[in-house]
């Protein structure tokens, strides 16, 4: 009797854990990562992280946002405004790149804690700030 039941606990055991999909399975299996990086990163032809975060910083408050922290001397600016009633948050890095000629910055979005995957989201965002810097780098206020 003990003996069936130890291998009735096995044999459940064993389909529960066989059905289970692993944490590592789905972080590591999403193909489309390297593609939402693409969407979520521009290059700037400028050497000063500074300019880029201030603009970043107005781009955002342009667009809604409220701004929650910045750092210019890490290069991060985290944001939120509310859409429809729910919570979209924007956090957006800026980093020198390996050639320290320009600066990569990338914008990570969510929407109610789910990434946002759509491209024109991220291009409004950079056309937005490409404007910023024009108009930073010619002096108009």
């Amino acid at each position: 009797m003990n003996t069936l039941k130890i291998a009735l606990f096995a044999a459940c055991l064993t389909l529960i854990t066989g059905c289970a999909t692993t944490h590592d399975a789905r972080i590591l299996g999403a193909d489309n990562q390297v593609e939402l990086r693409s969407m979520q990163t521009r290059s700037f032809d400028t050497s000063d992280k500074t300019i880029i975060v201030r603009n970043v910083i107005s781009t955002l408050q342009d667009l809604s946002f409220v701004i929650d922290k910045a750092d210019t001397d890490l290069g991060t600016v985290s944001a939120t405004r509310l859409y429809n009633g729910n919570k979209v948050r924007m956090t957006v890095t800026a980093r020198p790149s390996s050639s320290s000629k320009s600066v990569i910055v990338r914008a990570n979005a969510q929407y109610n804690l789910k990434p946002i995957e759509n491209p024109k989201i991220y291009q409004d965002f950079f056309s937005s700030l490409s404007k910023s810097l024009f108009l930073s780098a010619n002096a108009v206020e």
